[in-house]
């Protein structure tokens, strides 16, 4: 018997109207990936990013119980994992209840289970490499199961009834212009990406859509520009390419309401002297960081890129600046936030949000040291000490701000922060 839980019978179930309140207004865009939420609460944050796992919404188990949650959808209908729901909850609900915008980010990774490997994974993904993968929306029971997982989640944290928390944003899969790493399917061409990318977040949206008519959708994208993460095509592609053909993609099948979430890291992941990256201030630049972001709204502003005559917006769901051996570590860290804040405010409001990576150091990120805390040593993720960069984010968006932000103009090699204007 399937894990699926395969149904004879196609049922037929009344779907309430989606919900109508309105994408609700920030003052500001600070925000966060959250791993502890007393904290994030104390740090004062706007905006919360939570990773969510689709594979992971899946019980294992193969059979219906009694009272058990499920997702329907095309005649199939498929078990869902209650402790990691209830883990979402645990998560979303403190968040939301105290007027936070929770975005989900949600993502794939390979399951210890072999069938939900099936049910979740892109058929052509190789069956070792990449970290988070791209849907499988090619088989009958995998595309249904694509639609299922999306709507479940679209009803129980973004739909009318917000008992569970609510969360306004969906970042679909992570960082797919570098897919052989971060939206694994496999070798593809930049066509082949866009095609396949462009009807897997349909899929999302129109689940959303089902249950909201306001929260919003974005398209994840890393920093290469122009240039891409891997010398093989089949492998990595430019992120402006990736975007164009997905615009275009999407007017073909009658266009939909996608916004961009983007990672503008420094160029050198490793170096968060993000002032001093080799970018330029057009649309031919190789990468896009926080130096000349403005890239991004100017193409977003584009007659190609419009919805109802506006621009898409932009959330920054994905970055931070690495702590380094470097005598002047901790300046460094926190006047890059500093550097990104100030240019962030410069943009006329057209970024929803900005979320810091990482909350702690994690011992499995590469050797990156990203955090606002330090991790303790031989833990993987365990808060250890503040670093000067939480007391920038602290202040960011507060009246302490200009006081505690003055004193790292000097890292940045800048005299104001005027400097900083869109060129």
């Amino acid at each position: 018997m399937r894990l699926a839980c395969l149904m004879v019978m196609v049922t037929v179930f009344a779907v309430a109207k989606p919900d109508e309140t309105p994408f609700p207004a920030s003052s500001s865009p600070k925000g966060l990936q959250v791993q502890m939420i007393p904290d994030a609460l104390e740090l004062g944050i706007h905006h919360a990013g939570l990773n969510l796992g689709l594979h992971a919404l899946l019980a294992p188990h193969r059979d219906i119980k009694p009272g058990q949650l499920t997702a329907v959808a095309d005649g199939f209908t498929f078990c869902i994992n209650e402790k990691y729901v209830a883990a979402m909850d645990r998560q979303i609900k403190p968040l939301s209840d105290q007027g936070i915008n929770v975005t989900l980010i949600l993502i794939t990774y390979r399951s210890p289970d072999e069938h939900i490997r099936e049910l979740t994974i892109h058929p052509k993904a190789d069956p070792i490499k990449g970290t988070t993968m791209a849907a499988n929306t090619i088989t009958p029971e995998g595309r249904a199961c694509y639609k299922a997982l999306t709507s479940f989640v679209a009803q129980r944290w973004s739909g009318v009834d917000g008992s569970h928390g609510r969360a306004w944003g969906w970042v679909i899969s992570n960082e797919v212009n570098s897919h052989h790493e971060w939206h694994q399917m496999g070798p593809a061409s930049v066509e082949e990406v866009a095609l396949q990318y462009e009807d897997q977040t349909r899929l999302a949206w129109e689940s959303l859509r089902r249950h909201s008519k306001h929260a919003r959708l974005y398209l994840s994208l890393e920093h290469h520009w122009t240039a891409k993460n891997h010398p093989d095509p089949l492998l990595s592609c430019p992120g402006r390419s990736l975007l164009e053909r997905f615009a275009q993609r999407a007017r073909e099948r009658g266009d939909f309401d996608w916004n961009l979430a983007f990672h503008p890291y420094p160029t050198n992941l490793r170096d968060p002297r993000t002032w001093l990256d080799k970018v330029t201030f057009d649309d031919d630049t190789p990468k896009v960081t926080f130096k000349n972001l403005e890239v991004l709204t100017k193409k977003l502003a584009t007659p190609e890129f419009l919805y109802a005559g506006k621009p898409r917006r932009l959330s920054l769901t994905e970055q931070g600046f690495n702590f380094t051996q470097r005598p002047d570590a901790r300046a460094e860290q926190a006047a890059a936030y500093a550097y990104a804040w100030e240019k962030i405010t410069r943009l006329n409001g057209a970024i929803d949000s900005f979320l810091y990576h990482r909350h702690v150091d994690h011992a499995k990120e590469g050797g990156l040291l990203l955090g606002l805390w330090s991790n303790k040593e031989g833990t993987i993720a365990e808060p250890n000490q503040k670093r000067p960069i939480w007391f920038a984010l602290k202040a960011a968006g507060t009246p302490e701000w200009d006081t505690v932000a003055a004193p790292y103009l000097q890292t940045c090699g800048l005299k104001n922060w005027d400097e900083l204007s869109p060129h």
